[in-house]
């Protein structure tokens, strides 16, 4: 038996008992006579004693122990003289009596501690000591947490979970597949699967009615903080349902899993909030809702009514106040003046009014506005004394917002207003069909092309589709795109007018999605669904930045797994195999 308890649950209720103990050294210390070795296992630290008094040999080879060695320990738990208030088990140690060391290890390269020495790129090579942490630890027992509350919950509500498969075809629409070649097809690829969309709607279409799966996505994309080649949607289909069904059972799953997790109580209904709305007041489809900042348009203020060329020939004026920061120096302005001006944000520049405490206004464009033309800035923003606005102008109204919701996302970091432990959730509803693509030159599909058009707008789907809404909806939270899905197609006739509007032809549209088209032809029924990303949802739940500490081998910002050192070139054999050949030189 290579323990009879784990290094986490021993208590002074079990003092006087003979234990086995196993799991790996996180330190020792010798104290005179005496030595003292912290064993760790998943479950938690206890202290081991070794006294020379006792058995010298035995603490002689406690003495040779070196830091993440597998050790196991047979002892009697004894109540510690000096206990330790901060971990469960601080009130007992092990009196050793037998050692055994089960395997021996090299010094690691960083320390085995929440507050470790060891940079990102190390610890992604050495992930499996990296998972020995307790706080990366943590974070896959809590990602463990939540899959098994989703599962139940959805069980709860008839979903039954279907496997789909991992090798499927390449379709045009969306981020960029990862292809997969076929050595008993030559000349012919798989891709890996972007989302099951097509699939999950093949099985409402066979009758399943309510579908779920915890799918494994790729993407071949660029990666930030919030992305990784693949990562894991929680996926979900609904058969005779509307749009408010599919919000009212998946709200349901959030008020669940943050009560239950993080004890905090969401709201009986969420926000609903359209596209428009949200990037008319926030610049975002994603708006960040811990705090206010909301935009102000100052076009009738501002424009045309002074001499500053700037704002007279703008589409779009707008501004935000910030609290309590009239005080803000002009080194201060300058950092948020580079700030916008950098090449993510591309602002050309930034204008502010300081409205001080004592009624005084200073600003960067005071030699071209009266200080009556500034007081009725003030009161078309609401600004109190002592605020600070902050104002952009641009000819693109939707791409200016953009800009002024990256400086309003700044001023909540610096003003420490993106408490992680606050969670605002809504809903963002009526998104735009098509969005225009400036790689493509032709309008693309803003969700995907099987979402069903908003049936007030299909008169306009020929003529302006531009104008035509989605019946697709969002989750948020935090500022943060968890999920989202839609109303699906399900005539034959509109899928392949959506087709048309997006560019393909008949016989494109046959070849890539021929199989769906078919399928609607033998009774499709009205269906919906949605897709969280679970690593997001975990991340939240974590308060953490990145998805990359909520997945156990995560890839690295160039979509490298450093570990196993993937990608890397393939053999020629493999290569000859799959009848490819590859010429690096061009």
């Amino acid at each position: 038996m290579y323990r009879t308890k784990t290094c986490g649950e021993l208590r002074l209720l079990d003092n006087g008992k003979e234990v086995v103990l196993s799991g790996w050294v996180q330190r020792t210390r010798k104290m005179g006579g005496m030595t003292f070795v912290d064993l760790r296992d998943r479950y938690g630290i206890t202290q081991l004693v070794f006294n020379e008094a006792d058995n010298f040999e035995l603490c002689n080879e406690a003495n040779k122990l070196g830091r993440e060695y597998c050790v196991q320990v047979r002892g009697i738990v004894s109540e510690r003289q000096s206990k330790n208030s901060k971990i469960p088990t601080g009130e007992i140690e092990i009196i050793a009596k037998e050692l055994s060391i089960l395997s021996s290890s090299l010094t690691p390269p960083f320390t085995i501690e929440d507050n470790t020495d060891g940079g990102d790129d190390l610890r992604m090579k050495y992930r499996y000591l990296d998972l020995r942490r307790p706080s990366v630890r943590s974070n896959l027992e809590l990602r463990h947490r939540m899959t098994i509350l989703i599962r139940n919950f959805l069980d709860s509500k008839n979903f039954i979970e279907v496997e789909t498969p991992i090798l499927i075809g390449s379709t045009p629409e969306g981020a960029r597949d990862f292809v997969v070649p076929s050595r008993m097809n030559p000349g012919q690829f798989y891709a890996l699967p972007q989302s099951p969309q097509t699939l999950k709607q093949l099985l409402m279409i066979a009758g399943f009615d309510r579908y779920f799966q915890i799918a494994k996505c790729f993407r071949d994309e660029d990666l930030r903080a919030d992305r990784q080649p693949e990562f894991t949607q929680i996926d979900c289909e609904m058969s005779f349902v509307d749009q408010d069904d599919v919000i009212n059972i998946f709200e349901d799953m959030a008020r669940h899993l943050f009560k239950e997790i993080r004890g905090v109580e969401l709201p009986e209904k969420l926000e609903q909030m359209t596209w428009q709305d949200a990037m008319k007041r926030f610049g975002s489809d994603k708006p960040d809702l811990r705090f206010g900042m909301e935009f102000i348009e100052l076009m009738d203020d501002l424009k045309g009514t002074g001499d500053f060329s700037v704002f007279n020939e703008a589409e779009y004026i707008g501004g935000i106040v910030v609290p309590g920061c009239a005080d803000y120096s002009r080194k201060q302005l300058n950092e948020l003046t580079d700030f916008v001006k950098r090449p993510q944000i591309g602002a050309k520049g930034l204008v502010f009014i300081k409205y001080g405490k004592y009624g005084e206004v200073k600003s960067s464009i005071d030699k071209f506005y009266s200080p009556e033309q500034l007081q009725k800035v003030k009161e078309t923003s609401g600004a109190q004394d002592g605020d600070l606005v902050l104002i952009l102008s641009g000819d693109k109204p939707n791409k200016t917002r953009v800009q002024l919701c990256a400086l309003r996302l700044e001023m909540g970091n610096r003003l420490n207003l993106r408490d992680k432990n606050v969670f605002k959730c809504l809903w963002i509803v009526d998104f735009p069909l098509f969005e225009w693509s400036d790689e493509e030159q032709r309008l693309m599909a803003t969700h995907h092309p099987f979402t069903m058009p908003n049936p007030d707008d299909l008169h306009l789907l020929d003529e302006h589709p531009e104008k035509v809404r989605a019946k697709a909806y969002d989750f948020v939270c935090n500022g943060i795109e968890v999920g989202g899905g839609s109303i699906r197609i399900h005539d034959t006739e509109l899928q392949a007018k959506m087709f048309k509007v997006l560019g393909f032809t008949p016989q494109q549209a046959e070849e890539q999605f021929g199989f769906l088209m078919n399928a609607f032809k033998y009774g499709a029924p009205p269906h919906a669904g949605l897709a969280f990303g679970l690593d997001r949802y975990v991340s939240i739940m974590a308060g953490l930045d990145s998805i990359r500490d909520v997945i156990a081998f995560p890839k690295n910002n160039s979509g490298r797994d450093v570990m196993l050192d993937a990608p890397s070139e393939l053999a020629n054999k493999q290569l000859e195999e799959l009848q490819l050949k590859l010429d690096l030189k061009h």
